[in-house]
Formats: C-alpha cells, sequence, structure tokens
C-alpha cells in the first residue's frame, strides 16, 4: 500500500552540511556523513543530499562524495547538484543512487528529462522547482540557489515535465526556507492540481504537527525538511533528529485517512 514519505533534506556546501534561511546565510553544521549514518540508524524513509553550490559555480557533481554517501546510505538516496548531462545521472545511478534530482538542468534542457527516463524509468527522475511568491501574486520558478529568475509558471512546468517523463515533483518554497512556520499550503494544493505524479512539499516545516496536517491534507505525499531534521528547540542546537520509527508510523496513522 502507498503511504505518506517523511524525507530529510541535506544540504552540502564545500563537502560540508549547511543549513539556510531563504537559500540565504548557509550554517556550517558538521559531516554529512554523520547526518547519514544517524538517519540509517533512525530508519528513514528516503534522504535527498543536494549540492547547492554545483549549480551556481558551474560545476559538476562531485562523483567521490556522492560515492561515500551511497555507500553508507542503507534507505532510498535521491541527489541532485549539476546534473545537465545523461552520462552524469547514469554515472551517479552506477555509484547506487537511486534517484536523481534535476533543477537547472531540466529546466534549461527540458528533453534531458525525456532521455533520462528512457534510460533508467521515470520513477528515478525527479525534477525540483525553487519557487518565490511573485510581489503581485502568483508564483515563480528560480535557479542557481534562488538568485536567477526563470519568469516561468511553476504549474506550467509542472505540466511540462510529466509530460515529459518525469516520475516526481518536489516544489521547495524559497520564501519558507528555514522559517519552520510551516508548508504553503496554497502553493503545495496547485502543485497538487497540476499533476497526478508523486509529488513531495520542501520548505517550511518546524513540527512533526506540519507534517501530519500536510499528510491529513494531501494523503499521499512527500514530506520533506531540512531544518526541522538538523535542528532542535527555539535556538536551533544542531541535533540530527527524526522520529523513531513507533512515533513515526503513529503520526501517519493519526493523520493519514
Amino acid at each position: 500500500m502507498l503511504r505518506p514519505r517523511i524525507i530529510p533534506c541535506l544540504l552540502v556546501r564545500d563537502k560540508g552540511l549547511v543549513k539556510t534561511t531563504k537559500f540565504k546565510d548557509a550554517r556550517y553544521l558538521g559531516d554529512p556523513m554523520n547526518a547519514v549514518r544517524i538517519f540509517n540508524e533512525k530508519e528513514a524513509d528516503e534522504l535527498m543530499i543536494i549540492d547547492i553550490d554545483a549549480t551556481a559555480q558551474g560545476r559538476g557533481p562531485d562523483f567521490q562524495m556522492i560515492e561515500h554517501w551511497a555507500e553508507e546510505c542503507r534507505m532510498p538516496l535521491c541527489y541532485g547538484g549539476g546534473i545537465t548531462t545523461v552520462e552524469q545521472a547514469q554515472k551517479i545511478f552506477a555509484l547506487g543512487v537511486e534517484k536523481i534530482a534535476l533543477s537547472y538542468g531540466a529546466i534549461s534542457n527540458p528533453s534531458l528529462v525525456t532521455e533520462l527516463a528512457h534510460k533508467v524509468g521515470s520513477q528515478s527522475v525527479v525534477v525540483v522547482l525553487d519557487v518565490k511568491k511573485k510581489l503581485f501574486g502568483g508564483y515563480e520558478v528560480y535557479t542557481h540557489n534562488g538568485k536567477k529568475s526563470t519568469g516561468k509558471n511553476p504549474f506550467d512546468l509542472i505540466k511540462q515535465f510529466q509530460e515529459l517523463g518525469a516520475g516526481e515533483i518536489v516544489v521547495n518554497n524559497i520564501d519558507n526556507d528555514g522559517e519552520m512556520k510551516g508548508y504553503d499550503i496554497s502553493l503545495i494544493e496547485k502543485a497538487r492540481a497540476a499533476t497526478t505524479l508523486p509529488l513531495t512539499a520542501l520548505g517550511g516545516a518546524g513540527t512533526l504537527e506540519d507534517i501530519g496536517s500536510l499528510i491529513q491534507r494531501f494523503g499521499i505525499i512527500g514530506a520533506s525538511a531540512g531544518s526541522l531534521f538538523v535542528y532542535k528547540g527555539k535556538l536551533k542546537a544542531v541535533l540530527i533528529n527524526y522520529p523513531h520509527f513507533s512515533d513515526k508510523d503513529e503520526l501517519v496513522r493519526k493523520y493519514f485517512q
């Protein structure tokens, strides 16, 4: 039976684990490998790791770093950052990664989504859309760590990427990143209406109740979070955490109808 997924999202800069707020002010948190090991012990549903500087610096993925994560990771692993070619993606899959996340690579070259879907299967191709609210209403997609506007509507892109063969969509609210005040439900509602693909929400979760509310509203959905799983308390002490499997099951039972 399909169930909601609770997915930690780790951001990496210069090989270190960091956390941003509104895609700015990256705070160094330690070695990402330690976080991977803890999420193994906690039996996380899935793990997403994003190299946030690869695209911004115009470089490709760090394959050695990805290999080390894949060797250690005992849950499905999704990697994103700097992927612009089929060859890069295939090399990442060969290292043991289950999914690749495309953002700028998909927006700048939509045919990449179709090529990868044909070669590796749609289920392994995830498109991540980083979204900001526009000044006078609506939403817009950005790339390069939220610095470059694409001028594109996220919901039009979602429909396009579904047609091109993507297997999953991640919608990340830049304005909510690191704020820990809850998901942008309006954004997720519009995204859900735009696609029948598996959908994951990212940006804003501050409590397990935020995740529960998302599951209650949307049912089978991916609930992803960064700050929630790397911080503890109002002072944001660094603590890699994830609900114990019994707590996670109870959360899903409580909210998933």
